[in-house]
């Protein structure tokens, strides 16, 4: 029985989403280096595989990409020594091995993912400016009735991404993203460690403060607490902690 007759009962079509990570940067603020946050893929991949979807990871300009050191289970300073999903994906070679070689954004097949879910960590704010093919990418999943998703500082895409008839994608849609309380509570952070002169900031600009600005309904949930939101076919996540909550929004919306 060949498997083009109608009566062989072939698996339905598995769902794409399309990761993207940012490429290492240095902060124009403490001159750190700086890059995506492990959480904020392994564990929307985590979920996402585990629904039975396909992942690729891309980035804006491809090839090897760097976490921020306090992201990494390993990281002296603790901070996330709890996190086992990224330490396993870590410590698993054939995923390891994505973040060594991502494709570009510029790569990216609309027509052939479902998704394209945009994560974050400090070099969004210091990078997104200036990737274009990104903000392009973003818009057209958008556009073309597809999900499109943006976590943590990830959101800073929204500073940018436009539609095709000019307006901000985001202006009069209900979204989240990093919060102010918890820009002042990394900023006394880094106060603290002297690593920063107090009154300066360590981002250059705020998702709140740019959301509203363009006419977004920023909402969050309070300091930490794993949170996402959908209008539409835009979904949000509002930081570090919210992995799972957004990718648990995107499989509900585009079902298994």
């Amino acid at each position: 029985m060949s498997l083009k007759d109608p009566n062989v009962v072939s698996p339905k079509k598995k769902k794409r989403v399309a990761i993207v990570i940012a490429n290492p940067a240095v902060s124009t603020t403490t001159q750190w280096p700086v890059g995506f946050w492990w959480s904020e893929l392994t564990h929307p991949y985590y979920v996402l595989e585990e629904a039975g979807y396909e992942v690729e990871i891309f980035s804006p300009d491809g090839g090897k990409c760097e976490a921020d050191g306090m992201s990494d289970p390993r990281d002296p300073s603790g901070y996330s020594a709890s996190d086992l999903i990224s330490m396993g994906f870590i410590a698993t070679p054939r995923l390891a091995a994505r973040v060594e070689k991502t494709k570009p954004v510029s790569e990216i097949d609309v027509a052939a993912f479902d998704a394209i879910l945009v994560a974050g960590g400090q070099a969004p704010m210091f990078t997104f400016e200036k990737a274009t093919a990104l903000h392009e990418k973003f818009a057209k999943f958008y556009e073309a009735g597809k999900i499109a998703v943006a976590l943590c500082h990830g959101v800073a895409i929204l500073r940018y991404a436009k539609l095709s008839n000019g307006e901000h994608l985001a202006k009069g849609k209900t979204v989240t993203g990093f919060a102010n309380v918890e820009e002042d509570f990394a900023d006394n952070a880094v106060w603290q460690m002297k690593a920063l002169p107090e009154g300066k900031h360590l981002m250059p600009w705020r998702i709140e403060d740019e959301l509203k600005k363009i006419g977004a309904n920023y909402i969050q949930a309070g300091l930490w607490r794993g949170y996402a939101v959908r209008d539409g076919n835009l979904i949000t996540g509002q930081q570090n902690f919210s992995g799972e909550e957004t990718a648990r929004l995107l499989v509900e919306t585009l079902g298994r």
